[in-house]
């Protein structure tokens, strides 16, 4: 493929409502979390759920932003500043998360790969109003 042909379908992408883009990219990157964290539990064991959970959260993050830069926000430049800021958006989302996965197997099911199936998408929804309100607002698009 040409480097021309490249951008336009990478501009094309971009121009999907956002929203669109994060339900896609953004099932891609809980797919990948989960998979972590269900190997993490398989190797560490149930009991440890939420060091599994810090673990996932630490090795899915830098996966995410470079998906979120590219493909959910599209913006350009501005990495260090963004991947900063995407920090504490992870910071916040992975408390969140946390808190969830906590309730879930101590209140709703004692099964940590539901608990965290479900916590992950929950969480999902207040990461994404904070990557698009705090790490990637006011960029120029690519």
């Amino acid at each position: 493929m040409n480097k021309t042909l490249i951008l336009k379908l990478y501009n094309k992408w971009c121009s999907i409502p956002d929203k669109v883009r994060f339900l896609l990219v953004g099932g891609y990157n809980a797919a990948f979390s989960y998979i972590i964290f269900a190997i993490a539990v398989f190797l560490i064991g149930h009991q440890y759920y939420q060091v599994c959970v810090a673990l996932q959260w630490a090795i899915s993050s830098v996966f995410s932003f470079v998906n979120q830069k590219l493909f959910v926000f599209c913006t350009k430049g501005n990495w260090l500043k963004e991947y900063f800021k995407c920090c504490t958006t992870w910071l916040i989302s992975y408390l969140c998360n946390a808190l969830i996965l906590e309730f879930i197997v101590r209140y709703v099911t004692r099964n940590v790969y539901i608990g965290q199936f479900v916590s992950i998408f929950m969480a999902s929804v207040i990461t994404y109003i904070l990557f698009k309100h705090f790490a990637f607002k006011h960029h120029e698009r690519a």
